[in-house]
């Protein structure tokens, strides 16, 4: 794949430096090239609201790609799931970037992951597959049940629904990440029990700067220590109406 460039990517280059992401000119090809896919797709779905390539730089990829900053592991041979990926949001640029990892996309919304699944056959990305489906029911298949080393999640919502969301996909030893603002204490605090029930437990809180920018995120660290019961996932609905 190659591409001529028409745009500034010195923006790109010292973020992705500044944040220890190794890149090669395949793998900038490939960013670019999911971009422009993005905006195209986006005229007719709504994908993104962000839109100019400077913006997309810092609010999607380098947040994106601030992961290895706390999961060095992540550019290892690991089996990760993005739960509520969207329009490909951390996973695209994750396995992009780091193509010894296997990647497994989650959205509910079928047309997102008929777009994301051109995007993986468009950037020829062997390490990515993307499915159709609610957490919820996902959650209770055994062929992902507790199968994977990474759970990453950009989904907006409250700790404690997103631990019943996240958690179930994790086995024993790995760990969730969720890409939270920094506005987060009171929020964690009434997760925490939620998050115990599942399984799981607080690692800790790392607050990353988005290099170049005055934007920064909040990564809330979950270690796996025990098996979620297995009443849990509820079915679907059920823990956005009725939260831990």
């Amino acid at each position: 794949m190659s591409i001529k460039y028409n745009y500034d990517l010195i923006k790109l280059y010292n973020g992705l430096d500044s944040l220890g992401v190794s890149y090669n000119r395949d793998k900038i090809d490939k960013l670019v090239n999911f971009y422009e896919m993005v905006i195209e797709k986006n005229k007719v779905m709504n994908l993104t609201g962000i839109i100019e390539f400077d913006d997309f730089i810092n609010k999607h990829f380098l947040d994106s790609l601030i992961l290895e900053n706390v999961y060095p592991d992540i550019n290892s041979n690991i089996s990760v799931i993005d739960v509520g990926t969207g329009a490909g949001f951390p996973g695209i640029p994750l396995a992009i970037m780091y193509e010894e990892a296997n990647f497994t996309l989650l959205d509910s919304l079928n047309k997102r992951v008929n777009f994301l699944n051109e995007v993986i056959s468009t950037l020829s990305l062997s390490n990515v597959k993307a499915y159709s489906g609610r957490a919820e029911d996902y959650g209770k298949d055994s062929s992902y049940r507790e199968q994977f080393d990474l759970c990453v999640t950009r989904a907006v919502a409250e700790t404690n629904l997103l631990s019943e969301y996240t958690l179930p996909f994790v086995r024993i030893g790995g760990k969730c990440i969720a890409y939270k603002s920094v506005q987060l204490n009171d929020e964690i605090e009434n997760g925490k029990n939620a998050i115990s029930i599942l399984g799981g437990e607080i690692d800790c809180i790392v607050k990353i700067d988005i290099p170049g920018t005055e934007y920064n995120r909040n990564l809330l660290l979950i270690d796996k220590k025990n098996e979620t019961p297995a009443k849990y996932p509820r079915r679907a609905g059920v823990p956005k109406k009725k939260p831990l």
